[in-house]
């Protein structure tokens, strides 16, 4: 049972000893298109259509990256008076990714399991990956996270901080090029403080109208795709679906954005508009009540007993906006890009069906859809069936070809890891696990996909079906669903008509 020396090889000489542990065919191709579900949904049932506006409506360049990292590392060294070298130091494109956790008093960025376990070979103190012997001591001897340790239900713990929204990209970088810059000079620091001014900093853009400003600017170089948000928005209008907008963001900001994608007449297609909702505690919080704007956008006094179509409104909470609208249940359908922020309450505590912004999932399928990919991921399944089946033989030179296996999937392993991301992998597993961000993903969200573009593939009235995935006991079952790791998806080209 050694294995032999090419991979076509090694595949052909498992098929015939051990069939049964290769899958008989290869899927189909993924579509990055596609929605996928985590819970049966009919949009036959949804009346009432809600946004998100950043990363949701309006989907941004990553050169806003950049920007973001160069103006907070500039604002660390001008008003926080940080070293003068950080100066030296660019945005990494593709250095972090979304979802991974930061251990403020350990230094730590990293990427955890959904079993609440770091994923070794992805732990990183600065720009440098940790050892996994260090990562195993610095846990008390595991690579478990204790749960009074993780996150909350906002990705907020004691300790331990998840990067969960795509403005986190910049910040995660700044973190690990400032630590990186005090390690190689010896420099010692608090690293609660640390992680506080980087996380102020990048706060200041923000909160300072920074980013809105360039994005003003210069919406042709930013902002993505505006004509499929217009497509998205009229399609449904026409459908006579019911749409509204809340988001964090201001009125001058939204407008001109949307003024840029949609047209000028957009708020005629929202029946509410609702801005600077400081989501999520708009969601749980009942004491803002909402207030109203004029067209230029200036605040007015009177008390509010209806919410009108065509307005636009400030702050308020959830709770006034379901007594005001009687928009309950299931018929509400919200996007948004930030589990926590945007999808987890309405869902959780208020019976709304949900829809995740995941623009990550186009690139990574594209990936999963590679040669490449699908020949690693394989010939991995059929070395671990290989392992767990020959195990039992512990004669000297079994042993040392079983050592040979494990050594082999290790390196597989690692190699597919990186078709995704070299440090930190994919977004949605861990080596064979789901990664924290994907159980939250699921657990947030009725339907995923990379942008609300993909909602043209669909009818108006198309249910989705989420594939009845195997568990552990069922799996023997589930031999033909092996080969990517994936449920067979059908191809949209038939629904390319509804455009």
């Amino acid at each position: 049972y050694r294995p032999a020396e090419s991979e076509f090889d090694r595949i052909f000489t498992v098929s015939l000893f051990f069939p049964d542990l290769l899958p008989p065919g290869v899927c189909n191709l993924l579509n990055p298109a596609a929605i996928y579900a985590n819970n049966e949904i009919s949009l036959g049932d949804v009346e009432i259509y809600g946004f998100d506006y950043d990363y949701t409506l309006a989907q941004y360049s990553n050169l806003l990256h950049s920007m973001i990292f160069n103006t907070a590392r500039d604002i660390l060294i001008e008003q926080y008076k940080y070293p003068e070298g950080l100066g030296k130091y660019d945005y990494i494109p593709g250095f972090a990714i979304r979802g991974l956790h930061y251990d403020v008093k350990k230094s730590l960025l990293m990427k955890i399991d959904a079993f609440h376990y770091v994923q070794l070979g992805t732990a990183y103190r600065g720009l440098r990956p940790v050892p996994d012997e260090e990562v195993i001591e610095l846990y008390g001897g595991t690579q478990h996270i204790p749960l009074y340790q993780m996150s909350d239900f906002y990705g907020k713990g004691p300790s331990l901080k998840q990067f969960m929204d795509i403005f986190s990209l910049p910040e995660m970088t700044l973190l690990s090029s400032v630590i990186d810059y005090f390690l190689a000079h010896g420099i010692e620091f608090d690293q609660i403080h640390l992680y506080k001014d980087i996380s102020d900093a990048i706060k200041d853009v923000h909160v300072k109208g920074m980013m809105y400003q360039w994005i003003e600017k210069d919406m042709e170089k930013y902002i993505l795709h505006g004509d499929e948000t217009y497509a998205v928005l009229n399609r449904l209008v026409n459908h006579n679906k019911k749409l509204f907008l809340i988001t964090n963001s201001p009125f001058s900001f939204v407008d001109k954005g949307m003024k840029h994608m949609v047209g000028k007449n957009w708020r005629d297609l929202f029946d509410m508009v609702i801005v600077q909702a400081d989501k999520p505690n708009f969601f749980t919080d009942r004491r803002k009540p909402f207030r109203k704007l004029d067209d230029k956008g200036s605040l007015q006094w009177d008390k509010i007993s209806q919410l009108e179509k065509g307005k636009i409104y400030k702050e308020g909470n959830l709770f006034d906006f379901l007594r005001l609208t009687g928009w309950r249940g299931s018929k509400v359908l919200y996007f948004g890009d930030h589990l926590y922020s945007d999808l987890a309450d309405l869902m959780l505590r208020h019976g709304w069906r949900t829809g995740a912004i995941v623009p990550e999932l186009e690139t990574e399928i594209r990936i999963i859809n590679t040669e490449q990919y699908m020949h690693s991921l394989t010939w991995q399944q059929a070395l671990t069936g290989l392992l767990e089946r020959m195990q039992m033989h512990q004669d000297a030179e079994s042993k040392q070809v079983l050592l040979e296996w494990m050594q082999e999937r290790q390196e597989i392993r690692s190699l597919t890891k990186n078709l995704f991301n070299p440090q930190f992998g994919s977004i949605f597993r861990t080596f064979h696990n789901p990664t924290y961000f994907s159980r939250r993903l699921v657990r947030f969200s009725d339907i995923y996909m990379a942008s609300i573009s993909c909602l043209l593939n669909y009818d108006v009235n198309f249910t989705f079906y989420p594939r009845r995935t195997p568990l552990q006991h069922e799996a023997p079952l589930w031999m033909d669903q092996l080969c990517t790791g994936c449920m067979k998806t059908p191809f949209l080209e038939e629904m390319v008509h509804i455009r």
